[in-house]
């Protein structure tokens, strides 16, 4: 018998925003991106979707899925923070099939979906990218090095007439999708890569 998923606690009408990735390892980048979402978006919660593989990048430099998710953990606590397999319980490859899973699982949670901009660079590549926007609003996080190339990119293009203020940032968790955001503030300079090729 297939075990029931389990998704941390939630309630209809909560703003949570759902941060997918490797973590691998997780690192302060993650978190200043947590912490900002929290505060400039009004948001509830941030779940962690810690994906066992992400079909964009080899395989061979992945750490265990359990390792992850401890030092996910360790880095980050508190009640308005989860750390979940949510992807690896429901056998979720793709972001679109994740999020989508979720909007039926949980009815009346607002969900945001939130990206460095590191990512919105390459997210025309994502399978179902378009049909990701039409499910959930998107906030993406400033990241170094990445603010021109992911503000003129193609799916930055794509979606530019639902692009919204930032000093409406606060309003993106309760706009019907497609809606985009750009935030700004603090930045790390941190990646998964380089700390994994440090630590070589």
């Amino acid at each position: 018998m297939t075990p029931v998923a389990r998704l941390p606690p939630h309630q209809p009408g909560q703003r949570i925003g759902l941060l997918g990735g490797s973590f691998n390892p997780p690192h302060e980048g993650h978190a200043l991106v947590t912490r900002l979402a929290l505060t400039r978006l009004g948001l509830d919660r941030v779940w962690w979707l810690v994906t066992p593989g992400n079909p964009l990048k080899s395989p061979a430099e992945l750490a265990a899925l359990n390792d992850r998710m401890e030092a996910a953990r360790k880095l980050i606590g508190g009640p308005r923070v989860a750390i979940t397999d949510i992807e690896a319980q429901i056998g979720a490859r793709y972001t679109w099939d994740t999020i989508s899973w979720l909007i039926r699982r949980a009815p009346g949670v607002r969900f945001v979906w939130l990206m460095g901009a590191d990512n919105l660079r390459q997210f025309h590549l994502w399978r179902h990218w378009r049909a990701i926007a039409d499910l959930v609003p998107i906030a993406v996080v400033d990241r170094p090095g990445s603010t021109l190339r992911a503000t003129s990119s193609r799916a930055a293009e794509a979606l530019a007439p639902w692009r919204i203020a930032e000093r409406d940032a606060r309003r993106l968790a309760d706009m019907a999708p497609p809606a985009l955001l750009f935030l700004h503030g603090p930045r790390s300079e941190l990646s998964s890569t380089q700390l994994r090729q440090a630590s070589l």
